[in-house]
């Protein structure tokens, strides 16, 4: 099983999130990266400013196998885009939880503490066969 960062909060739909100040970091997991395969593009339509609620479609990550939808972990607005992954979508491959897609400020922090532990999400996959 891949290196399951204890410091993130993960989603079951394969997200990661850290709290960076008042703000909320998201990417994509290795699990989620080594599924997809060879990530060739990002689509992040929300601009900064965009309001959304947890669970909302962020954008995609098209990969040579599929395309998958990155969804929102928590409820807030983007503030910032990831704007290397338009050149280097392959970033996610090399280094998945060193590479973020999107910046939020959360409506509600709290939300954050929600989202599975390291140790949740390694059981999640373990219960998946994985």
């Amino acid at each position: 099983m891949t290196d399951i960062p204890a410091d993130l909060r993960y989603t079951r739909e394969h997200e990661w999130a850290r709290r960076e100040g008042d703000l909320i970091v998201v990417g994509l997991t290795a699990f989620a990266v080594k599924e997809l395969g060879d990530i060739v593009f990002v689509d992040l339509p929300m601009e900064a400013g965009t309001a959304f609620e947890a669970e909302d479609e962020l954008g995609t990550i098209e990969s040579v196998k599929a395309v998958s939808t990155l969804f929102a972990p928590v409820s807030g607005t983007i503030v910032e885009k990831n704007p290397d992954l338009d050149d280097s979508p392959e970033d996610l491959n090399e280094d998945p939880y060193g590479t973020w897609m999107v910046k939020i400020k959360p409506k509600d922090a709290k939300q954050l503490d929600a989202l599975l532990t390291a140790d949740q999400y390694r059981k999640l996959l373990e219960s998946a066969g994985e």
